[in-house]
C-alpha cells in the first residue's frame, strides 16, 4: 500500500493498523532546534483520545506517545530539542477486540471502505477497517503537535459548529469554553451543549449516527505563503482536511456561501493601517487569495458524515455477491465529527507548517 506520506518539506509518514500492536508517525524535515515538551505532544493526543464521553467510541485508549527518534534533552531535563533528523512517534494499541468484527468478515459494511480496499488490493483488514480507520489519525495529532512549533506566533483552533440538522448561534462564540471540560463537543457556544446532548442522546438511542461540521482557524499566519499555480496553500489545506476519515466536504472562508453573494460584498476591501500594512475590511476569502497567505486568519470548514458503523440493519453484499444485511457490532462514534476537531487542527497545522518552510526556502525571508 503506497501514499502513507503528506507534506513536501515538512513531511508526515503514517505506519500501523487499528488492530495492530502499535501505530506511529515520523516526521521527516522538522527543522533542528525546536523545542518542547512531552506534555504537549500528549495535551493534544488527549483531546482527541476516545471514551472520554458517552457521546464518543468507548474504545479504552490512553494514547499515550512515545518519541523513539529525531530529539536530545533539553537543559532542564523536560524540554526536548529536535535535531533535525526523522521525528518518530509511536502509540501502542491496547483496547482492541478484533472479535466485535468476526460476522463481518466476508461482508461489505455500507458506507465503509470494504468493497473498494477489496477491489484494490485483493484483501480488506476487517477488524476495524484497519488502515483506513479512524485510529490512525491519532498519529496526524502527534505530528500537528510539533507543527504548531514551526511558525512563530500561530495558533490553531477548532470548534464543531453544526451536528446533523442543529447549528450554533455564532453571536455567542467563546474560544474559551471550546476547551472546557463541561463541553463534550468543542462547541464555542456554551448553549448548545444541551442541544447537542438531547438530540445526539437521541440519535444514539436509535442505533443510528450522524454527520458535524468543523470550523479550523489559524491565527499568527504570515502574508507570503503559498504559490499561485500548483502550490496554492488552500489547495493543499483542503487536500489534507479531505484525507481525514469521514470527511466529504471542505472549504475555506465564506466557501460555497461566496456563490450567493455580490462581487462588492464578496471582496475584501483594503485600507492602509497605522504601520503602513493594510487592514482587511472583511475576510470572505478565509486569509488566502491566488493560493498565497494574505496575513489574516485561514479559516476552513470541513464536512464529517454520519459514522457508517450503526446498528440500525444495512442492505449489502458480501464478497460471493450474495445479498445480505449488516448490523455492525462494536464501539463506534455516534458523531465521529467531534473527536474531528482537533485532528483537523492538526492537519491545518501541517500544512501551514510545511508551507512556511518552502517559503523560507524559496525567498528566505519569513
Amino acid at each position: 500500500m503506497s501514499h502513507n506520506t503528506f507534506g513536501h518539506l515538512f513531511r508526515v509518514t503514517t505506519w500501523g493498523e487499528s488492530h495492530g500492536p502499535a501505530i506511529g508517525c515520523v516526521v521527516d524535515g522538522c527543522p533542528p532546534g525546536i523545542r518542547f515538551t512531552l506534555a504537549e505532544i500528549q495535551a493534544e493526543l488527549d483531546r482527541r483520545r476516545p471514551g472520554q464521553s458517552r457521546f464518543v467510541t468507548q474504545r479504552r485508549e490512553p494514547d499515550e506517545v512515545r518519541i523513539l527518534s529525531g530529539v536530545m534533552p533539553g537543559e532542564d531535563g523536560e524540554t526536548l530539542v529536535t535535531t533535525g533528523t526523522p521525528v518518530s512517534m509511536l502509540i501502542e494499541n491496547v483496547d482492541q477486540r478484533s472479535k466485535d468484527y468476526g460476522e463481518i468478515a466476508e461482508r461489505y459494511r455500507p458506507g465503509h471502505a470494504d468493497y473498494t480496499y477489496d477491489a484494490k488490493y485483493g484483501l480488506r483488514d476487517y477488524r476495524g477497517g484497519g488502515r483506513s480507520s479512524a485510529r490512525e489519525t491519532a498519529t496526524r495529532v502527534a505530528a500537528g503537535a510539533l507543527a504548531r512549533k514551526i511558525v512563530p506566533g500561530m495558533v490553531v483552533r477548532g470548534a464543531l459548529v453544526a451536528m446533523g440538522e442543529k447549528e450554533i448561534d455564532r453571536a455567542n462564540w467563546d474560544w474559551d469554553f471550546v476547551n472546557d471540560p463541561e463541553n463534550p463537543f468543542f462547541t464555542p457556544d456554551r448553549q448548545s451543549v444541551a442541544v447537542f446532548a438531547d438530540y445526539l442522546d437521541g440519535i444514539r438511542k436509535e442505533g443510528s449516527s450522524v454527520g458535524a461540521v468543523i470550523e479550523v482557524v489559524a491565527e499568527g499566519v504570515p502574508a507570503g505563503l503559498g504559490a499561485p499555480i500548483y502550490a496554492k496553500l488552500d489547495q493543499d489545506i483542503c487536500g489534507n482536511l479531505m484525507s481525514i476519515n469521514a470527511v466529504k466536504g471542505v472549504e475555506i472562508g465564506a466557501g460555497f456561501s461566496a456563490a450567493r453573494l455580490r462581487g462588492e460584498e464578496n471582496a475584501d476591501e483594503m485600507r492602509a493601517g497605522n504601520d503602513g500594512q493594510p487592514v482587511f475590511m472583511s475576510n470572505h476569502a478565509g486569509g488566502i487569495l491566488g493560493g498565497i497567505s494574505t496575513g489574516q486568519p485561514i479559516v476552513a470548514r470541513f464536512a464529517v458524515k454520519p459514522t457508517s458503523s450503526i446498528l440500525t440493519p444495512r442492505r449489502s453484499i458480501d464478497r460471493s455477491g450474495r445479498e445480505v444485511e449488516v448490523v455492525t457490532k462494536g464501539r463506534h462514534d455516534p458523531c465521529v465529527g467531534i473527536r474531528a476537531v482537533p485532528i483537523g487542527e492538526a492537519m491545518l497545522a501541517c500544512t501551514i507548517a510545511d508551507h512556511y518552510l518552502r517559503h523560507r526556502g524559496q525567498t528566505g525571508r519569513v
